[in-house]
């Protein structure tokens, strides 16, 4: 698995695929935090906190990660290698894992730069320090239990069709619905609305926002990520048969 996932991250960066993913995601965080007027503007809130970056973050990555994850194995249907895929002496779950770890790695690197956002707020707090870090750790804690849900889905996705673009637009849909489509009906659901938000994960989110890790929060997002690399699994070996 070891030589799949570095085999996925050398292809990421031995096209322009990696470094676009990167500077797209922090330049779009970037503009909306610090450049362009509204309600994502930092400067503009008059608070030192990075609540809208992690309000903002999770939209930008509805449509990044799909657009990382659509050729894992599109493309390998596409080539005609996966299968030689199969022939290699690894398991189903080795090769998902590589593939996934290989796209979740990727949008970590991008994650990482934003670490500066945390020393530029501490010196324009007021006293200086003055941020929240509790509920900034738990953020960026839930993001990532975000990004790996969004990369299972993408990963998953990716085994449906042999067309790039028909991966990437289902995996936007399904990272849609999961992280607001359930929130969005919840209003409609009368007494179950807590309930059916909760399947969201956009619910989970907010959660740990607040800089506390409930359990049930981390099992929610394990489920969800699990649940979706156990859906490539099966998949796959329907097609290999």
């Amino acid at each position: 698995m070891k030589a799949l996932l570095l085999r996925e991250i050398k292809a990421f960066f031995g096209s322009p695929i990696g470094y676009l993913v990167i500077a797209i995601f922090l330049l779009l965080n970037g503009l909306f935090l610090w450049v362009f007027e509204g309600d994502f503007n930092i400067l503009d809130s008059g608070f030192a906190d990075l609540s809208p970056f992690f309000t903002l973050a999770p939209w930008i990555l509805i449509f990044l990660i799909p657009a990382v994850t659509m050729r894992s194995f599109s493309d390998e249907k596409k080539q005609g290698t996966i299968e030689l895929l199969f022939t290699k002496p690894l398991s189903i779950w080795e090769i998902v894992n590589g593939k996934f770890f290989g796209a979740f790695t990727l949008i970590i690197l991008a994650l990482l730069p934003t670490a500066i956002y945390v020393f530029v707020l501490q010196g324009l707090g007021n006293p200086p320090g003055n941020i929240d870090f509790g509920s900034t750790l738990g953020s960026y804690f839930g993001l990532l239990f975000l990004i790996a849900g969004y990369t299972a889905i993408g990963i998953f996705t990716s085994t449906l069709s042999d067309n790039q673009i028909v991966a990437f637009i289902v995996s936007v849909f399904l990272c849609f619905i999961f992280y607001f489509g359930f929130e969005g009906i919840s209003g409609f659901a009368g007494n179950l609305g807590t309930f059916v938000a909760s399947l969201g994960m956009d619910y989970h989110f907010k959660s740990m926002s607040r800089g506390v890790l409930d359990t049930r929060d981390i099992i929610y997002f394990l489920s969800i990520t699990i649940l979706f690399l156990s859906f490539t699994v099966y998949k796959l070996k329907t097609l290999k048969g």
